[in-house]
């Protein structure tokens, strides 16, 4: 998971260089504006898109085996690719990065990084089996009661929020979806 953007230097279009300005199509905010073609550059938040794998009283942690946070562990979850909902995206990078088979439920939480230019969704999912075939990208892929979790090992903050909520509203026997700005 990355930080924001370098600003955008050239036009896509037609590769003149770019000049920082509100346009004058009504808009609030400085954009990248051509000056040859006019075109409007929009920079946007990137998606990323997970799930919370759970069998029973235990979730599936993957330890990561890239940078950043490297060792650290997390929940399944990657950016989201042009051409799937944020669904797709979630159950493809379980996939890789577990290789759990599950089942999909409902989106639990969402979770706003302004600082970073990202947006996290994670959805519960049942996971079908306890047997893992984990990807590149993961060391290693397990399960944890909520006591068992290397939370001094949570590799990002929006991990973390995410998990305190799945076991507060599985405590409640109830699931809810949680926004939360992780500023």
């Amino acid at each position: 998971m990355s930080t924001v953007r370098s600003p955008i230097k050239h036009c896509r279009n037609c590769g003149v260089a770019v000049v920082y300005r509100v346009p004058d199509d009504g808009d609030t905010h400085q954009r990248a504006v051509c000056p040859a073609c006019d075109t409007i550059h929009y920079e946007n938040p990137l998606n990323v898109v997970g799930t919370v794998p759970h069998l029973g009283d235990r979730v599936l942690l993957c330890k990561r085996n890239i940078e950043p946070r490297w060792g650290k562990w997390t929940l399944p979850a990657g950016f989201m690719e042009l051409g799937e909902t944020t669904a797709e995206g979630a159950a493809r990078e379980t996939h890789e990065e577990a290789g759990a088979q599950i089942e999909m439920e409902g989106l639990f939480s969402v979770l706003s990084v302004p600082r970073v230019g990202q947006v996290h969704m994670f959805y519960r999912a049942r996971l079908l089996s306890d047997v893992f075939d984990p990807g590149f990208e993961t060391i290693e892929a397990r399960l944890f009661t909520q006591a068992e979790i290397p939370w001094d090992e949570i590799a990002f903050r929006t991990v973390r929020e995410t998990l305190e909520r799945f076991f507060a509203d599985r405590e409640r026997g109830q699931f809810g979806v949680h926004t939360v700005d992780v500023l």
